[in-house]
This record gives structure tokens, sequence and C-alpha cells, in this order.
């Protein structure tokens, strides 16, 4: 169990190189997004390869598993078109109501109770968001792209625990990345008509930070977030995503200067966030003690 939160936030900081490499790459986001699909696929396809792993499965799982990565795919559709409209803080804090959600949708989806002791500890990191905005309408249209995204990236979550139980981790994630890649891919000449670009076909500088991000912030994060659903619950995993914002905010200051303002109540707000971790982490922890 250990092991398990020691790589969930490993992976909490290669997540927070996604918004770095949202602002490095200057392609539009639905380019930007089938790129990474793409070169994800060709990765672990080689990856499958090599190690010679079955991944062979029945139509219908594929079917199933291909419905997690359409989620995942509008996700990161809504999270890039995020960075793009406003900035790199404002798309990685919408990240963190991914938690809130969660804690609602899960209960209807399984057709659970819901847990009280999450939803107080959503809340608290609802207020905490509330605090670092500090109420900004600046970016109004960036902001609610990010919420958009923050709930496709709980459904993703939801469904993506069931699917780890039944199949190796790295066939999951190139089936789920093959068929995000495929549909979008359809449907990407239609968005370029209303959201034209300049270039179509990435650049050798483009290519290199596509590359970076498929590799270890798309196939190598999102093994190890599926290898730590298997042990971890939904909750406690996008809980502990929370996280994200401040790894990736401090790498905007440091890489891009972003002149975001930090007052007493961007403290304060990243501070209910990063408490509403620290508790779910040790209620979880408390939890697997007594079972």
């Amino acid at each position: 169990m250990k092991k398990s939160y020691l790589l969930i936030h490993l992976a909490v900081i290669l997540a927070g190189f996604t918004g770095v490499f949202g602002k490095l790459i200057s392609l539009n986001e639905g380019l930007l997004v089938w790129y990474r699909l793409l070169f994800s696929s060709i990765i672990l396809f080689l990856i499958l390869k090599l190690m010679k792993l079955p991944s062979a499965i029945h139509f219908r799982d594929k079917i199933q598993i291909g419905k997690a990565g359409l989620l995942i795919t509008i996700h990161w559709l809504l999270f890039y078109a995020s960075i793009k409209y406003a900035n790199i803080s404002i798309g990685v804090i919408c990240y963190c109501l991914t938690s809130f959600f969660t804690a609602i949708f899960k209960p209807v989806i399984d057709k659970e109770k819901f847990k009280i002791s999450e939803l107080i500890l959503s809340t608290l990191t609802l207020a905490g968001i509330s605090l670092i905005f500090h109420f900004d309408t600046s970016y109004q249209l960036g902001i609610a792209l990010g919420v958009v995204s923050s709930a496709f990236a709980a459904l993703y979550t939801i469904y993506n625990k069931r699917l780890v139980q039944c199949f190796d981790t790295k066939v999951i994630n190139y089936y789920q990345m093959a068929a995000g890649n495929l549909c979008w891919g359809a449907i990407l000449p239609v968005y370029l008509l209303f959201f034209k670009t300049d270039s179509i076909v990435p650049d050798l500088k483009n290519t290199a930070y596509l590359g970076l991000l498929s590799l270890f912030c798309t196939v190598g994060l999102y093994v190890i977030f599926a290898e730590v659903l298997k042990k971890i619950p939904a909750f406690t995993v996008n809980l502990t995503y929370n996280l994200e914002p401040v790894y990736a905010i401090i790498m905007a200051f440091l890489f891009f200067g972003e002149s975001k303002q930090v007052n007493l109540a961007f403290y304060i707000g990243l501070s209910f966030i990063i408490i509403s971790v620290m508790l779910q982490t040790f209620i979880s922890l408390k939890k697997v003690k007594s079972s």
C-alpha cells in the first residue's frame, strides 16, 4: 500500500508537467490531443510487442475500454483548451474539482450511498479553489472549460477502476489511446474548419515536446495511474491529484513567469487543498490497517 501511495505521488509530479507541455506546444488543443494520442498509441504498441504481452481481447471488451478512452480524450481537449484560453494555473487548479465530481458521480453510477467524509473533503477542496481564484472572473471561458474537463476526468477514473481489475494496464491504455486517436481523428477535420490553425504538421521542436509528453506524461503516467487504481480507491486517487497544481504552478512561475498575483488568499486556498489530501490519505490508511 505504501508503494502505491509513492507511485501516485510520482504520477502527480508527471501530471504537473502536462500543463507545461500544453503551454510549450504551439499547436491548438485539437491537434495537440490528436498527436498525443497518436504518439502514445505507437509507444504502447511497441511496448506490448517488446514485452510480448498478449493484447488480443474480446471485441466487446475493446468497446468498453474504448469508451473510457473517449472520456480521457474529451478531458484532454477541454483541459488544454482551458490552458490556451486562460493559463496553466487556472487549468490545473480546475482539475482539483475531479475529486468533487467523483464524490458525486461514483455513488450514482455504482448505486452506492454517498460518503459524508468524501463530500466534506471535496467541499474543503472547493473552498480552496474559490479562495485561490478569489472569485476572479477575468478568465471565465478558461475556468468553465476547466470545470467541465474535471467532470470527464472523474468519469474516466470511475470507469477505469473497473477495467484495471480485469485487464493488463498497458493493454488498457493502448486500446484507450487507439480508440481516442481514431474517433477524434475522424472529427478533427470538422473541428479545424471552425478552429483554424497556421500549421497542421508539428515542427521539430513541437515534435520533441509531443514525444516527451506522450512517453512520460501519458504512457508512464497512465500506466502508473491504472496500477495504483488496483489498490487505492478512485476518490483517494483523484483527491491526491489535487496536489498537481502545487507542482504545476511552481513550474509555471519558473518557466513562464506567469504574473498571477500570489496573495494571502492563494496560500490559504492551497493549504485547504493540501489538508484535504492529507486527511483523505490518513483515513484510507486507517481503513486498511483496521481491515
